[in-house]
């Protein structure tokens, strides 16, 4: 009797999927930013429509290069307590006009390949899903975020527009 193996295929990222989800990314950052502020250090806005308040998204600039920058997108208030607030870091890269997630909650480096199954239970594409999770949220952002709010030190936080 004739034994039949399958062999497994191993995942393939798909480059181009990728990279159209980073250089997207890098236009929804930008375009946000340049609603929320004049690109400071840190900027802070609310996410609401209507009545319905969904919590407030900090950008916090972590590190600034020639051709690069590292930012820290987080929720930091939502009003569900069953759900995680997103907490991404993310890499931009001004040159290539591109946005990558480079770390994800606690996960310090997300492969663009994992073996499956896996200790952690990363999908064999989690580079790609956490990027297409970044461009959902950006769009989100984009959609329901409003004014930024008033940080202490900051143009505008003493109620008196600078320019």
């Amino acid at each position: 009797m004739r034994e039949w193996t399958m062999k497994k295929r191993r995942y393939v990222p798909d480059l181009r999927r990728l990279g159209a989800l980073c250089e997207g990314n890098y236009h929804r950052l930008e375009r946000l930013r340049k609603l929320e502020s004049d690109q400071p250090e840190q900027a802070e806005f609310e996410l609401h429509k209507g009545d319905t308040y969904f919590g407030r998204v900090r950008i916090q600039v972590l590190q600034t290069a020639r051709f690069t920058e590292t930012l820290l997108l987080e929720q930091v208030h939502n009003p569900g307590r069953w759900l995680n607030n997103p907490q991404l870091t993310v890499r931009v890269y001004h040159d290539a006009a591109m946005a990558e997630v480079i770390s994800c909650y606690r996960d310090h480096r997300i492969a663009a390949v994992n073996d499956y199954p896996n200790r952690y239970m990363h999908h064999p594409d989690e580079k790609v899903q956490v990027n297409a999770f970044l461009a959902d949220w950006l769009d989100f952002c984009l959609r329901f975020g409003h004014a930024p709010l008033a940080l202490p030190g900051w143009p505008g936080a003493d109620g008196v527009d600078e320019g």
